[in-house]
C-alpha cells in the first residue's frame, strides 16, 4: 500500500485532497493540526510518530527531523540496497509527500509582531521533507500547494503522472521553500541593520501570464511582490480585459507620479512619461488641465488620479480612447460611466507598501542593478536662491510642483509648469538642450510665465537661455555643474530666479 504523508499549515482543500488519496489505496500519515483536520473529515489516518517511533517534542519543533520519514522519502527504489536499508530499520516507503509551511510571510506582515513570535514560524522540519521529496521525484510525489490536489488526483488516477510531470511538481517545490527562504532573510535584513547583502534573493507570486511582453514576441508575466503589497502588485481590477506588460508599466509610472502630490493630482502618462499632469481643488478640474496640456498624446494613453475617481472626473476620461485607469478608490458613481468604455482596465490601487523587498529593480544581462527608491521630494528649505532676485511665493508653488514632476520624467528630463498644470515635457534626450525644445515647443504660448524644473544641472546656459527666449521666470535644477556661475549669470541678465536643490533625479 503506498503511503502519503500531509503535513500543511494552508487547509484548503486538505479533507478533499486525503479523501481522494484514499480512494486510490494511499495510508495516510499526518502531523498535529492536518491530522486532526484530516480524522474531523472522519477518514482514517496515522501520526507521524508511527512512522517515527517517536514522539512530537518542544512544542512541535521536533516531529518529522527522523529517518523514519526522511529514509522513506529519499531511498531511492531502483537502488536494492537503499530498498534493504529500509527493510533493516523496520522504515517504509514514502510515497507522496504534501507539505506547505508555517505562516511566516503573515505573520511578518502584522503591524504587531514581535520578532519571536517571527522566529517561532521559521520552518524547519517542512522545508526538509519538500527538499527531500523534490530530489527523489522520479520516486515520491511533492505537493505544495492546494491548487494542484485536483490535477495531482486525477493524474494519479489515470496513471498519467509521468516524469515531466513530476519534474514540474520538483520545481514548484524548490520554488516555494526558495521564495520562503528569501522572506525570512529579508525579514531579517531588516531587524539586522541595513545595506545590500552579499547575495540576495527578490521573491514574486505569480499574479498573472501576460498576453505577450513589450512587443508580440517576447513572453512575459506579472508578480507581486507577497501577498497584500498594495501599488500594481495589489491593485484592484474593476474593468476590462488582462492588462498587458506595456499597460503596468505605464500604470506604475503614472501611480508614482500621482501619489507624490498633496493636492488633488491627474497624470496622462505614454511610454512611461507624463504628457499631462495638472494640480487642482477638483479632481475633474485637475484632468480636465492634464488634458489639455498635450491632446495628441492624450489619445491611448493611461490616466491616473490619487484621489477617489468620482463620476465627474469619469465623465470627462471616457470622452477619448484610454487604455487604463487607475486610482485609489473606483466610486460606485463612477461605474456606470466607465462601462461605456468596457474594453478599458480599470485599477482601484493604494501605493505600494514599504515592504521587505523595498527595492527599485532592474536587470542587465548577467546580473541586476539594485537600489533604493527614489523618495526624495521637494523641500523648500534645503533649496538656495542663486539669482539676485528671489522667487515670487506663485512661483515657489508652481517650482514644487514643477519639481515633483521632473523626478518621474526620463532623463534627460525638462517639465515646464503654469497654473498648477505641466505645460511642457522634454523627456528622455540625449542633449538636455533638446530638452528644453522639445518642453518649449510642446508649450507654445503657455511656456510664457511658465516654471522650468530641470532634473540634473545645465552643463552650460544655452539650455536655460532657449527657456528664458520662451518666456520662463523662473527655474528649479540640483546645480553642481563646472559652469554654475555662468549659468546663474545667464538668468540673471534675463532677470529671472533661480534655485538650487543640490539634489538630482536622474531616471534611467
Amino acid at each position: 500500500m503506498p503511503a502519503a504523508l500531509l503535513s500543511v499549515s494552508d487547509k484548503t482543500g486538505l479533507a478533499a485532497f486525503a479523501r481522494g488519496l484514499k480512494r486510490l489505496g494511499y495510508e495516510l500519515f499526518a502531523t498535529g493540526s492536518t491530522l486532526q483536520v484530516i480524522q474531523a473529515a472522519a477518514l482514517d489516518v496515522r501520526p507521524v510518530s508511527d512512522l517515527t517511533g517517536f514522539p512530537e517534542m518542544m512544542d512541535g519543533r521536533i516531529k518529522t527531523l527522523h529517518p523514519g520519514v526522511h529514509a522513506g522519502i529519499l531511498a531511492r527504489r531502483d537502488r536494492p540496497e537503499h530498498l534493504a536499508a529500509l527493510a533493516d530499520h523496520g522504515l517504509r516507503e514514502i510515497d507522496l509527500v504534501c507539505v506547505n509551511l508555517y505562516p511566516f510571510v503573515d505573520t511578518v506582515l502584522r503591524p504587531d509582531v514581535t520578532f519571536e513570535q517571527a522566529v517561532e514560524q521559521i520552518d524547519i522540519g517542512g522545508p526538509a521533507m519538500i527538499r527531500a521529496a523534490a530530489k527523489n521525484h522520479q520516486s515520491v510525489v511533492v505537493v505544495v500547494r492546494p491548487q494542484r490536489y485536483s490535477e495531482v488526483l486525477a493524474a494519479l488516477n489515470e496513471r498519467t503522472l509521468d516524469d515531466q510531470a513530476r519534474r514540474r511538481l520538483a520545481a514548484e517545490a524548490y520554488a516555494h521553500t526558495s521564495a520562503y527562504d528569501a522572506w525570512i532573510a529579508a525579514y531579517l535584513r531588516r531587524e539586522g541593520g541595513n545595506g545590500f547583502p552579499s547575495e540576495i534573493t527578490i521573491t514574486g507570486l505569480l499574479a498573472q501570464p501576460l498576453k505577450y511582453g513589450e512587443n508580440e514576441h517576447q513572453k512575459a508575466a506579472f508578480y507581486r511582490l507577497g501577498p497584500d503589497p498594495g501599488g500594481l502588485g495589489g491593485a484592484e481590477q474593476v474593468q476590462g480585459g488582462p492588462p498587458g506588460f506595456n499597460n503596468i508599466q505605464d500604470a506604475s509610472a503614472a501611480l508614482q507620479l500621482v501619489m507624490d502630490f498633496d493636492q488633488p493630482a491627474c497624470a496622462i502618462v505614454k511610454h512611461m512619461n507624463p504628457c499631462g499632469l495638472a494640480v487642482a481643488d477638483e479632481l475633474a478640474t485637475a484632468y480636465r488641465k492634464a488634458y489639455e496640456a498635450d491632446k495628441v498624446s492624450a489619445f491611448g494613453g493611461v490616466v491616473a488620479v490619487n484621489r477617489p475617481l468620482d463620476r465627474a472626473t469619469t465623465e470627462l476620461i471616457v470622452q477619448i480612447v484610454t487604455h487604463v485607469v487607475i486610482a485609489p478608490e473606483v466610486m460606485d458613481e463612477a461605474r456606470d460611466v466607465l462601462a461605456r468604455r468596457k474594453t478599458m482596465v480599470v485599477l482601484a490601487a493604494e501605493p505600494a507598501r514599504e515592504g521587505l523587498f523595498d527595492y527599485d529593480v532592474r536587470s542587465v544581462p548577467g546580473g541586476l542593478l539594485v537600489q533604493d527608491w527614489d523618495r526624495a521630494r521637494f523641500d523648500r528649505a534645503s533649496c538656495k536662491t542663486v539669482t539676485r532676485r528671489e522667487p515670487t511665493e506663485e512661483e515657489w508653488a508652481q517650482l514644487r510642483l514643477a519639481w515633483t514632476a521632473v523626478k518621474h520624467v526620463k532623463s534627460n528630463a525638462i517639465v515646464l509648469f503654469r497654473d498648477g498644470a505641466a505645460v511642457g515635457v522634454g523627456a528622455g534626450q540625449m542633449s538636455r538642450v533638446e530638452a528644453v525644445q522639445l518642453a518649449v515647443n510642446r508649450a507654445g504660448g503657455r511656456a510664457r510665465g511658465a516654471v522650468l524644473a530641470s532634473d540634473a544641472f545645465f552643463p552650460f546656459p544655452d539650455g536655460l537661455e532657449l527657456g528664458v527666449r520662451a518666456g520662463v521666470t523662473a527655474v528649479v535644477q540640483p546645480g553642481g555643474s563646472m559652469r554654475d556661475a555662468d549659468v546663474v549669470a545667464a538668468a540673471d541678465a534675463a532677470g529671472i530666479a533661480m534655485v538650487v536643490t543640490g539634489v538630482r533625479h536622474f531616471k534611467h
